[in-house]
């Protein structure tokens, strides 16, 4: 699957914190930041169905 590259600014004490949950959770931060995203517009009903290819960040189903 294609990704879109997007350049974040973020609080640098933000970031520390994804980076600490990350490392919890064995993720990079980056997959952790789309971990993150992908939960909440779960949560707010805006994440499109999910296909049957489709798994979690860094090949994880979710």
């Amino acid at each position: 699957m294609a990704r879109k590259q997007y350049p974040l600014r973020i609080d640098p004490i933000i970031w520390e914190a994804v980076q600490r949950w990350a490392d919890d959770e064995m993720r990079s931060a980056n997959g952790q930041v789309e971990w993150i995203l992908r939960d909440a517009l779960k949560r707010a009903g805006r994440l499109p169905k999910k296909r049957d290819t489709d798994e979690g960040a860094e090949g994880r189903p979710s």
